[in-house]
């Protein structure tokens, strides 16, 4: 009995490496370039230049504003030695409420311009699963992965995805 169990472990064990290696043979695997996808993906480009039209009056209003600090620095620069004490002060006190308007009113910018990427961000990941899943079942991938170290470029199916979200029929 112990003969045939031991025989029948010897089988079992030669076979192991024979079935492992026609599993992975049959086994779809392909990989999905995440950055990539959010830099060439249709719905990308246009959620960077909807973004970018939404925020550029604020950030013309910072440049601005970061003008009238720098520009109000340089004249304490230039002639605060040679001002009134009275004015020097003035123009320091001035100068000081609008540096930290400005911090404050970059720090919302920033906060704000955040927010509307990560919600832009949100519907193409979104999308993107959509189309991946999609993809995945009718050319019957088994895995796809995304943020790998290294693969080959023939599993790379970052191509297809963008195709499938480039699709009208996906609804822009």
């Amino acid at each position: 009995m112990k003969k045939t169990i031991a025989r029948l472990l010897v089988a079992l064990m030669a076979s192991l490496p024979v079935s492992y290696a026609s599993a992975v043979e049959q086994l779809k695997v392909g990989y999905v370039n995440t950055q990539r996808l959010f830099r060439d993906a249709p719905a990308a480009v246009r959620a960077a230049k909807k973004i970018e039209q939404e925020f550029s009056k604020r950030d013309q209003d910072l440049q601005r504003l970061a003008k009238q600090v720098q520009g109000l620095q340089e004249t304490l620069e230039k002639n605060g030695v040679t001002m009134a004490e009275p004015d020097r002060r003035a123009k320091e006190k001035d100068l000081g409420e609008l540096s930290r308007e400005f911090q404050r009113k970059q720090r919302e910018f920033r906060e704000d311009l955040n927010l509307r990427q990560n919600e832009e961000n949100a519907a193409i990941i979104e999308k993107a699963n959509k189309a991946i899943k999609q993809l995945a079942e009718n050319e019957k991938y088994d895995l796809i992965v995304q943020d790998v170290v290294w693969v080959s470029p023939r599993l790379d199916i970052t191509d297809k995805v963008i195709k499938a979200l480039s699709d009208p029929k996906d609804g822009k």
